[in-house]
């Protein structure tokens, strides 16, 4: 499939179950979002923690009301219970299974949050010269739980989740630079060199997603990510909650130029 297709038409093939993969590099120059759903009674509580973390969690869309299901400053027609590829359903905390539609499921209670995700700045690296490993070796980016504690916000809580990328140190450097620019889509690196010094023990093997080779002289770099209200989300245990599967995101008509700040 074209990786340049529009956003729009992409949602179309994934409504249709025609697509269900990763979106990483999908849909060039527009925005992809992580995604979490829940219920009114606990939606202020995290709209609070994400505004106390905006590296991992920063808003970028939530619906008006409680219910809507159609998003239109999102993107055309775009309907959060069937446009991203795979879903994950949460019970008291606990994942309980993978969907690729969630209509089923759907209340008129239920409040959605779009979040910034790494995937818009994986384009301007690119675009500057830079290589993204996972876009090379055709995998969704690594993550990982790390030591890095979010700021609490009523019963939502948690360690920060990062994704990585290997380069250079100079190109590390200069990834920085980049992407200091997007802070909508999770700014600059919080960290890179040795994993061990964020809690990360084993770089070969990460927590979602999967694994890139690092090659000699290079070093691991990681940016804060979208899947951490997962964390907060097993942590909190709401009753009911439905977020996107690490890696198969929302992607939307909002270019990725609208997110720079130049």
């Amino acid at each position: 499939m074209d990786v340049n297709i529009s956003p729009y038409d992409l949602r179309q093939l994934i409504r249709s179950g025609e697509f269900a993969g990763n979106t990483s590099g999908y849909s060039k120059g527009f925005v992809q979002g992580n995604l979490a759903i829940m219920p009114k009674e606990w939606a202020n509580e995290f709209l609070q923690f994400c505004q106390l973390n905006p590296k991992p969690c920063p808003v970028i869309g939530m619906s008006a009301n409680p219910g809507d299901f159609l998003l239109p400053d999102l993107g055309k027609d775009l309907d959060i219970r069937s446009d991203i590829p795979r879903y994950r359903i949460y019970e008291n905390g606990k994942l309980t299974q993978e969907v690729t539609d969630v209509r089923q499921f759907w209340r008129d209670d239920l409040v959605t949050f779009l979040l910034g995700c790494s995937f818009s700045f994986e384009e301007a690296l690119i675009a500057d010269g830079l290589e993204v490993r996972n876009i090379t070796e055709g995998v969704n980016v690594p993550m990982y739980r790390t030591n890095i504690a979010c700021r609490p916000a009523g019963r939502f809580s948690g360690t920060t989740v990062v994704s990585m990328r290997p380069m250079k140190p100079k190109d590390a450097i200069r990834a920085i630079q980049i992407c200091t620019r997007f802070p909508s889509v999770h700014g600059a690196p919080l960290h890179f060199g040795n994993p061990e010094d964020i809690g990360i023990s084993n770089i070969n093997q990460p927590d979602f997603g999967d694994a890139v080779t690092i090659n000699k002289g290079e070093v691991p770099v990681f940016w804060a990510c979208g899947v951490t209200p997962q964390v907060a989300i097993e942590q909190a245990r709401p009753p009911f909650c439905i977020t996107h599967s690490p890696g198969h995101m929302l992607v939307t008509d909002i270019p990725n130029s609208h997110l720079a700040i130049m």
